[in-house]
């Protein structure tokens, strides 16, 4: 596969997984503000942050060094298949220890809550992590349709899985809201297990039919994605359990430091177009110079959208939790958290690009050495935390992730320069937004910060138009000084575009 196929490839996946992000997050919304009627804050908030921080932890400290190393450039090519399911069957019992670790953790050293407020909590808690654990049977089947580009089905798994999920809670929170939390232990069960039902029905009518042969699909029976060893070779390749070795100690490191937003399909493209640990005069210039042009891109586009959102999330943190949910979210400190936290999402998407580039791009030996800088970052972030959050409690929480996410960015940003250092490609200009754009920003966070929500919904409804006069003004401003992104966009990001280039 050329990197011009793997660029659309990634570029088709990368915007499914926007339109998938979407939905999820306007059902998640649309289910929490149903949930709310029926069930109390205290159950939902307990849903939302503990047992979602639970399952969440679960999964990604038992398959992402996985993910990492099995999506590197050369596995599935350099690296036996055979070898590199082994390996990824190893995501199972590692999910298993760190389940019975979690639970202990969640049971035994965090506090319980009231049982008379959120019921069920003990059981509610081995659940989510069964789910957890339930879901690291479709890990191999997951990185197989990653590595071999098969787009829509995780697009179409997730989607049947968020639906399902979404139809358990409605139905269990109106005929048996008494049930506490096992109504959305049950949900999420419903979710993990629609996901790995969905892969392997694939994956069985897949295997062994013509598209599978035309393809040239490594794996020809249900019987290869089960664990064996192959006669003459090792249970694993050593190389790739060494990678991944360095990437777990990463991940660990960065699930104390919270995690960015990761862009798993441009990792995907990035790990296959450049060879890991070489640097620029050693790689192929075409594939180079496609690289780069991509990261810019990216760049440009991340720090676009994110400032929007930190300028426009600013100005309506206060409107939309009213609107939301009452003055019993707008009326405290939930619009100054919504009002930081607008701001730490530009961050955010910022370093999911810069390190996705990063991880792709360094050696086992540079992983090493970065995990060691990811020690530092955490013991900072550790202490930073206690005193920011001593001093202004949830804001001062939100304004150590950002601190923290600064040093990160920091980090990538040299290595990125250094990369690049010697040759003609400077995609780190993806930083700098056009100076009209900036100047529209500004504008807009000045217009739009002037108006009080309090005074009826006659001036909800004003600032409301104000935000989409200015908003469309901020992305005439993008249409007419973003020339280049808003080709990248059209050309490798809408499919309907993108058929007609290509």
């Amino acid at each position: 596969m050329s990197s011009r196929d793997v660029l659309q490839s990634a570029s088709t996946l990368a915007s499914y997984n926007v339109l998938l992000q979407v939905m999820f997050r306007v059902l998640t919304f649309l289910l929490n503000a149903f949930t709310l009627r029926f069930v109390s804050k205290e159950l939902i908030g307990v849903v939302n942050v503990r047992l979602t921080l639970l399952y969440s932890t679960l999964v990604f400290l038992s398959r992402e060094a996985f993910r990492r190393a099995c999506l590197s450039g050369g596995s599935g090519t350099s690296h036996s298949w055979r070898q590199v399911i082994n390996l990824l069957w190893l995501t199972l019992p590692l999910g298993v220890l760190w389940a019975t670790l979690l639970v202990c953790v969640w049971l035994w050293f965090l506090q319980v809550p009231d049982p008379q407020t959120v019921p069920y909590y003990s059981p509610a808690v081995v659940l989510f992590a069964l789910a957890g654990v339930q879901e690291l049977l479709a890990e191999p089947l997951w990185v197989l349709a990653q590595a071999h580009m098969f787009v829509r089905l995780k697009v179409v798994a997730e989607s049947l899985a968020m639906i399902a999920k979404c139809s358990i809670t409605v139905v269990l929170v109106v005929s048996a809201r008494d049930w506490g939390l096992y109504i959305f232990s049950a949900a999420h069960l419903v979710y993990t297990g629609f996901l790995v039902l969905c892969y392997v029905v694939y994956f069985i009518r897949f295997l062994g039919s013509e598209e599978a042969t035309k393809k040239s699909f490594p794996l020809r029976c249900v019987g290869d994605l089960l664990p064996c060893k192959t006669d003459g070779q090792p249970l694993v390749d050593w190389t790739l359990a060494q990678l991944t070795w360095s990437f777990f100690k990463q991940s660990f490191l960065k699930q104390i430091l919270t995690e960015g937003e990761r862009y798993e399909s441009f990792y995907i493209f990035f790990a296959k177009v450049l060879e890991r640990g070489r640097d620029v005069k050693s790689q192929k210039r075409e594939e180079v110079a496609i690289a780069a042009e991509v990261l810019e891109c990216l760049l440009k586009l991340v720090v676009v959208i994110g400032m929007i959102i930190t300028v426009f999330g600013y100005a309506y943190s206060h409107l939309a939790l009213d609107i939301y949910g009452g003055s019993l979210l707008s009326s405290g400190a939930g619009p100054t958290l919504l009002r930081c936290y607008s701001c730490y999402v530009l961050l955010l998407a910022v370093n999911g690009v810069t390190e996705c580039f990063v991880f792709a791009a360094m050696s086992q030996a540079e992983v090493d050495k970065y995990n060691l800088v990811m020690l530092a970052l955490s013991v900072s972030f550790l202490f930073l935390s206690y005193i920011l959050t001593w001093w202004a409690g949830g804001v001062g929480f939100i304004l150590a992730n950002c601190l923290n996410m600064g040093l990160r960015i920091l980090h990538s940003v040299r290595y990125i320069n250094h990369y690049f250092q010697f040759s003609q490609w400077k995609p780190l200009r993806g930083l700098l937004p056009s100076p009209l754009l900036l100047l529209t920003l500004a504008v807009s966070a000045g217009v739009t910060s002037v108006f009080c929500c309090d005074s009826g919904w006659f001036l909800r409804l004003v600032h409301i138009g104000v935000g989409a006069v200015c908003l469309l003004g901020v992305l005439a401003a993008v249409l007419l000084t973003e020339t280049h992104l808003v080709q990248f966009v059209r050309t490798q990001l809408l499919p309907r575009y993108r058929k007609k280039h290509t």
